[in-house]
């Protein structure tokens, strides 16, 4: 590596870029669930307000909003996940800023970071992908409720 002040500090910028695509990422993925999680939420309310006004078909809304229950869960667990992934990628690019003003002696302490968010956003698109199979299930089952009531 030259010894050129300039080309290293392009280096390290350059180096410190690399979370910040992973920052993107998630940061896209955490949009997408938190309006998932709002448009769980609003489908539950409006599933309470029906179940308080309709004594008929509660066993059904009660399924329902156990459903709708389970998804806000699994949302909220993929958006804890992809806040941790966030703080770890923005903590790889700080360690990698300051792994280099302290000498390069941080060791691997940048690596697992990095790889903890990775991990992170692997553990959020494992809850996010059983969310949306609920989503799914829940609205089939709502389907075939209601076609099954209009026959």
């Amino acid at each position: 590596m030259p010894s050129n002040p300039a080309y290293l500090h392009y280096a390290i910028l350059t180096t410190m870029l690399a979370p910040a695509f992973f920052l993107t990422a998630t940061a896209a993925l955490l949009a997408a669930a938190n309006t998932r999680l709002a448009r769980v939420v609003d489908r539950l309310r409006s599933l309470v307000v029906a179940w308080e006004a309709e004594a008929t078909d509660r066993r059904e809304r009660d399924l329902q909003i156990a459903r709708h229950r389970q998804r806000a869960h699994l949302v909220l667990r993929a958006c804890q996940m992809l806040y941790a992934a966030l703080a770890s990628f923005v903590g790889t690019s700080l360690a990698l800023a300051m792994d280099a003003v302290l000498g390069f002696r941080m060791g691997v302490l940048p690596t697992l970071l990095a790889v903890f968010g990775v991990l992170f956003l692997l553990v959020a698109s494992f809850w996010l992908w059983r969310e949306v199979s609920l989503a799914v299930s829940s609205f089939d089952a709502e389907l075939d409720h209601e076609l099954a009531r209009k026959q």
